[in-house]
């Protein structure tokens, strides 16, 4: 998948060897976060940009704010047979992922050695490093530790059994079980959450700048989480609308404003998403340069069929085979619509999406009844009655809450529509 010619960065060569962390700490920007001291009070995890030029100081800082574990280039060329073709398994433009197994704790874990030609510099692996040991969720991936012996930089995470989304919804091959309706949809919320606890818990909200179907990993029962931190941003603080950076990320996920100028918003974390919801739903590239011109660029594609409910069915891959809820297949088109806005201010916030995917991946044989039973009802059935009644009502109510979401973007998308343009976030 192609990106943007800026992506690149300048490296910082170490010049020592046997200080090789303590010396890339010192290093680090003045737009690099470094947290301070957890507040009990405080449940969000606090992240504070570097403001000073002062070495020893952000050496001082960093060292007492990275929990992750620190390894030699020794250990991990032993953990991954010495980095052998038959461990490795992924590879981009950051460099090669490898299996490995911690000799010490016979830990699996996947080892990412960074290509010190390639496109992450040592900035990029300084804010994944400090990221991922501030910010813990269930639905971001665990960083274990770090190895920055001379110019060797390597980030050790927890192993992911089944690999990322990419691997299983893009170009599945005939061989291979598709992921069904409610397995995609679940992987939506778990990621959305993700998202959902770097913009709204984290203090000062992160960014992430990098939401792609490859970026979210599997573990062996389909829970996703998020991980590449390379790219993370913190967000705009007090009467900050957004924060202005030269334009990463991959080309077909990025939102059209940041891309025109820049300016970066957790709005361009919501365009995104809608992307990758849109790759889950169609079972297609956000671009495919096999296809048709005019199917090449998915959302492009995708946005006339918007336009019309009749259609929505035409969006559904076609390795479901139609098995699907029509109504939740309406209300996840839905949602991506609207996480699709051209205008950052009519997208909803991620939080809004989580709501909205809440019961999306529920299967529903979780409410069936059954009707086998001939003895008459008993006080403890007339209560399971009641139960179920109220489950209905529950679900009644969560859907009327998606449905006046849904009418309120559109609702908002025709208000921009005849006001020429709304204002950005």
């Amino acid at each position: 998948m192609s990106c943007f010619s800026c992506f690149s960065s300048h490296r910082n060569k170490a010049k020592g060897t046997n200080s090789g962390r303590r010396r890339e700490l010192a290093a680090a920007p003045k737009e690099l976060p470094i947290s301070s001291q957890p507040r009990p009070e405080n449940p969000k995890p606090k992240v504070i940009p570097v403001e000073t030029t002062n070495k020893d100081a952000i050496k001082e800082t960093a060292n007492k704010n990275i929990a992750a574990q620190t390894f030699t280039f020794r250990e991990l060329a032993m953990a991954t047979k010495n980095f052998r073709q038959e461990c490795l398994i992924g590879e981009g433009g950051f460099g090669r992922v490898y299996k490995g197994r911690i000799e010490k704790t016979s830990q699996v874990v996947a080892i990412k050695q960074l290509d010190r030609n390639g496109l992450q510099g040592n900035r990029e692996f300084l804010v994944e490093v400090l990221m991922l040991s501030l910010l813990h969720h269930e639905n971001l991936v665990n960083l274990i530790g770090y190895c920055a012996d001379g110019e060797q930089r390597l980030l050790v995470y927890e192993y992911m059994q089944l690999g990322s989304l990419e691997d299983h919804l893009l170009d599945v091959p005939q061989e291979q079980k598709p992921l069904d309706w409610f397995t995609r949809m679940k992987i939506a919320l778990e990621a959305a959450k993700g998202l959902e606890y770097l913009h709204d818990k984290a203090n000062p909200p992160v960014i992430y700048r990098d939401l792609k179907s490859s970026n979210i990993l599997l573990d062996k029962d389909f829970n996703a989480k998020l991980s590449d931190f390379g790219l993370a941003k913190l967000g705009p603080v007090g009467d900050k609308t957004h924060v202005s950076s030269r334009v990463m990320g991959t080309y077909g996920y990025c939102a059209p404003e940041y891309q025109r100028t820049g300016q970066l918003t957790v709005k361009s974390d919501v365009y995104s998403f809608g992307v990758v919801l849109l790759e889950l739903i169609t079972g297609r590239r956000a671009i495919d340069t096999t296809r048709y011109t005019e199917e090449q660029n998915l959302v492009t594609w995708a946005q006339p069929i918007f336009k019309d409910p009749q259609r929505f069915p035409e969006l559904a891959d076609p390795l479901l085979h139609g098995d699907f809820p029509l109504r939740a297949l309406h209300q996840a088109v839905a949602v991506a619509a609207m996480c699709l806005q051209e205008e950052p201010s009519v997208r909803p916030l991620i939080s809004d999406v989580v709501t909205a995917l809440s019961f999306l991946g529920t299967s529903p044989s979780a409410n069936t009844t059954s009707f086998d039973d001939p003895s008459p009802p008993s006080d403890h059935n007339m209560m399971s009655e009641n139960q179920n009644l109220r489950d209905e009502e529950s679900i009644r109510e969560r859907q009327r809450a998606v449905a006046e979401a849904i009418e309120w973007g559109s609702n908002s998308r025709r208000t921009a529509s005849r006001c020429g343009s709304a204002s950005s976030l």
